[in-house]
């Protein structure tokens, strides 16, 4: 092979790697420690009926076969329960 007339290996399969869109920070069954700031990093339990008896911890970035998509509508109630809890604490 001579240099430049092919791509290596490697940059080939980064290429090909992609962030999933389906994970669980934006799944209508995962329930973040911190609603407020939470990111795919986060973590959180899966509260899904099949896997609560688990008690599996997930962060933000994971998925599986059962993602249901959260709605904007949804986050903001949650949201706006934890900003209530966090300012009820605060007094």
């Amino acid at each position: 092979m001579s240099s430049g007339s092919k791509e290596p290996e490697l940059a080939r399969t980064l290429k090909r790697i992609t962030w999933q869109s389906e994970n669980c920070l934006a799944c209508v069954w995962f329930k973040p420690n911190d609603p407020l700031n939470a990111d795919l990093f986060e973590r959180g339990q899966c509260i899904h009926s099949k896997l609560k008896p688990y008690g599996l911890i997930v962060s933000g970035r994971d998925w599986c076969n059962l993602f249901t998509e959260v709605k904007q509508k949804q986050i903001d109630l949650i949201q706006e329960r934890a900003l209530r809890h966090e300012e009820s604490e605060k007094k």
